[in-house]
């Protein structure tokens, strides 16, 4: 892990397409700006780990079930 000291104002440059600027700090809270490609995808790390579990769980749902709903939506 890359570990930096910025102030207000300053910012930290990754690779050729992302910035990341310090904007305000407040207390033990501090306000980050990202600039980066509108492909990137930039989720806080928690937010992440949750679209990561619930892409798991539905990659392992068994294909009994899924046939079951299937047959549920589909019209006759």
């Amino acid at each position: 892990m890359l570990v930096l000291t910025r102030k207000i104002g300053e910012s930290i440059a990754i690779d050729d397409h992302i910035k990341i600027t310090i904007v305000q700090i407040k207390g033990k809270q501090v306000r980050v700006g990202i600039e980066a490609p509108k492909d990137t995808k930039i989720h806080r790390l928690e937010v992440y780990e949750a679209i990561q579990n619930q892409n798991q769980e539905a990659a392992s749902t068994d294909s009994k079930r899924a046939r079951k709903v299937a047959k549920l939506l589909k019209p006759d």
